[in-house]
């Protein structure tokens, strides 16, 4: 929760809450003060339901003296007619429900979320904020998904998400260096959710999810792109349905699948050196992403810039290390004392690339373009 005056900065952040670990035995909710101390609570989140209801009340109890006046929720994608941010109305939500099925773990969720919060603070406006908006405006090509032209007309294209958290660095990004922010950039989100974009002269020209944000790159428990003859393969031998396809692909895949223990990297980094399956998960998502920085690189012409964020891109020197290793012809080079602290610069000072970290603040996107919609 964040406090400011319409027409003054900056936003000053209250409190940080997270609810973490959905339907597993250790969900719990953070809580953060502005000072930085944290507390944890074990709650139940056996499922989305109670997760949401504890949640709300938490904030019902936070929000006694600094009772809302504008509310945004984080929207993963708007469809085709949805690409700016947008007071939250009965037909928003119909429209917005009409669409929730090509994205199984978000849209249901933060409609759900809308309504509790709806309950808790009657009156206050809600906003929504859709992820894909910074990419709205992608290059032409950069947008085409190649099957018959007839389905664009219906919102068949790239999208790409994580839009809140790259507009977050890049506006980070001119705090710490103006005129590096109009170089030629790959922003790293690497999370349980992971993707990877590139950005010219302040604008996206691509990035690596598309239609759904369960393309890509491989993540905690997403896929990632696949061969399409995946589907016909699986429906033919064991009998999988589309829905069971898509279950799959977005709770099943990914590192959970590959190691069939986890998809929480730092278990799999605990596990591997003892656990072959997970050895192979982590090496083949560092394998995606520096396949990825190299495709984007092709994109831009070159790299001037790779910032890493997200859980694992903040907090994983190991990784970070294991992704750069064979960028040499980029231009990248780590200095390994400085990744290892996790320090804002990293890359070596004879590195041709700047490797930075910047911790990611979509709460804060997301308050920013609540108080300029408000003004």
């Amino acid at each position: 929760m964040f406090k400011a005056e319409v027409d003054q900065e900056p936003i000053e952040k209250l409190f940080d809450i997270s609810l973490i670990n959905i339907g597993q035995t250790d969900a719990s909710i953070i809580i953060k003060d502005r000072h930085g101390e944290s507390e944890s609570l074990v709650v139940d989140g056996s499922d989305t339901d109670a997760a949401i209801g504890n949640l709300i009340d938490i904030i019902g109890e936070k929000a006694k003296d600094a009772y809302p006046t504008a509310i945004g929720s984080r929207f993963v994608r708007g469809g085709q007619h949805y690409y700016t941010s947008q007071p939250v109305t009965p037909n928003l939500e119909k429209d917005l429900g009409d669409i929730a099925s090509f994205d199984p773990e978000h849209t249901s969720k933060s409609l759900q979320l809308v309504a509790e919060l709806g309950k808790k603070f009657p009156g206050v406006q809600q906003y929504a904020i859709f992820d894909s908006a910074f990419f709205h405006n992608l290059p032409r090509i950069a947008q085409i998904i190649p099957l018959p032209h007839q389905y664009q007309d219906d919102g068949l294209r790239r999208y790409g998400f994580h839009g809140l958290s790259y507009s977050y660095l890049l506006s980070e990004l001119k705090q710490i260096d103006e005129s590096a922010a109009n170089g030629r950039l790959i922003f790293a989100h690497l999370g349980s959710g992971a993707s990877l974009a590139a950005i010219s002269d302040g604008h996206p020209i691509d990035m690596t999810m598309g239609f759904t944000p369960a393309s890509g790159i491989m993540m905690s428990s997403r896929s990632g792109d696949l061969d399409p003859g995946v589907v016909s393969f699986l429906s033919k031998q064991f009998g999988i349905t589309i829905e069971e396809f898509s279950h799959m692909t977005n709770f099943e895949s990914g590192l959970k699948g590959v190691s069939g223990i986890s998809g929480d990297m730092k278990t799999l980094l605990d596990s591997e050196m003892s656990d072959h399956r997970a050895a192979e998960a982590v090496e083949l998502f560092c394998y995606q992403v520096r396949k990825a920085i190299g495709a984007l690189s092709a994109a831009l012409g070159g790299v001037d810039q790779l910032v890493f964020t997200g859980g694992i891109g903040e907090q994983s020197a190991a990784i970070r290390s294991r992704i750069c290793e064979g960028l040499e012809y980029l231009g990248i080079k780590l200095d390994e004392s400085s990744n290892s602290r996790h320090q804002g610069q990293i890359s070596d000072p004879d590195s041709q690339v700047s490797v930075r970290i910047i911790p990611a603040d979509e709460a804060l996107s997301i308050a920013r373009e609540v108080k300029q919609l408000i003004a």
